[in-house]
C-alpha cells in the first residue's frame, strides 16, 4: 500500500478521477478491437495500393491450420533434382557458409542425359544440404547450369534435433556407391595396362626394325667409298 504524504484531499480524489477515466478509454479501445475482431483482415502486400486501407480486422491466424501466403520469389528450403543434377561442384564452391557436402564419382560413361539434354558423367554419392548453416542467399541456385537446385516456398521446417535439418539429396546407397568407385577404379586400372602394353609393344616393335638388316639398310650402311683426285702434273 502506498501512502501520499504532503497531498491535499483534492489532488487524491483527481489523481483517482483520472486514473478510472483512462481505464475506461482503454477498455473502450479493447472492446472496439474486439466487436472489429469478428471480420478477417484480407492477406495483401505492402505492394498493394489498399493495403493501407486494411486498419480494422483479425490479422492472427490460427497456425498451423492456416497460413500466409508466399510470393512466387520467396527464398526458403532448398531442393534438388538429382535427376537433372551433373554433380559439377559449383553450387558447394559458392556457398558462402559451406553448407553443401558433394561427393562425386566419375563414371566409366554416360550415365544419362537430364532434362534440357546435358549428358551425366559423374554419380552423387553425397549430395547433402545443412539448411541450419543456410544464410538464404541464393547464390547456388544462380550459378547451377541445369536449375535443378531451387529455393522453395517451404518456410516451415521446423525441427526438435537440429541434426535433421541437414537434408540428403543423393540417389546411390552406401553400398552403390562402393560398387561405382570400385568399377571406376578398375576401368582405370585396365585403361592403364593397355597402355602401358602398347607402349612395350610398340618398343618391341621399334627393337626388331633395328634389328633387321635388309638389303636396303645395307647399301645405306654401307661406307661410300672416298674420292681422290689425281693432281695434274705439268710436264717440265
Amino acid at each position: 500500500m502506498f501512502f501520499y504524504e504532503n497531498i491535499s484531499p483534492m489532488q487524491y480524489f483527481k489523481d483517482i478521477s483520472e486514473g478510472i477515466r483512462s481505464s475506461l478509454k482503454g477498455l473502450s479501445i479493447t472492446l472496439k478491437h474486439l466487436w472489429q475482431a469478428r471480420h478477417r483482415r484480407r492477406q495483401i502486400y505492402v505492394d498493394t495500393k489498399s493495403y493501407f486501407d486494411e486498419k480494422n480486422g483479425i490479422v492472427t491466424l490460427q497456425y498451423p491450420k492456416e497460413k500466409l501466403s508466399t510470393p512466387e520469389v520467396a527464398r526458403y528450403k532448398l531442393h534438388n533434382e538429382i535427376d537433372d543434377c551433373i554433380v559439377c561442384d559449383k553450387c558447394a564452391k559458392i556457398c558462402p557458409v559451406n553448407c553443401i557436402e558433394i561427393e562425386a564419382i566419375k563414371a566409366v560413361g554416360e550415365i544419362g542425359k537430364t532434362s534440357d539434354g546435358t549428358s551425366k558423367r559423374l554419380y552423387a554419392a553425397v549430395f547433402d544440404i545443412d539448411m541450419a548453416k543456410c544464410c538464404f542467399c541464393g547464390l547456388c541456385t544462380t550459378v547451377c547450369p541445369t536449375e535443378c537446385l531451387t529455393m522453395t516456398d517451404e518456410y516451415d521446417f521446423s525441427v526438435i534435433d537440429i541434426a535433421q535439418h541437414n537434408f540428403h539429396f543423393a540417389n546411390l546407397s552406401p553400398q552403390e556407391a562402393a560398387e561405382k568407385k570400385a568399377l571406376y577404379e578398375q576401368f582405370v586400372r585396365e585403361k592403364e595396362e593397355a597402355k602401358k602394353k602398347a607402349e612395350t609393344e610398340k618398343q618391341n616393335q621399334e627393337q626388331e626394325n633395328k634389328n633387321v638388316e635388309t638389303p636396303e639398310n645395307k647399301t645405306e650402311t654401307q661406307a661410300k667409298p672416298k674420292m681422290t683426285f689425281k693432281p695434274k702434273i705439268k710436264p717440265k
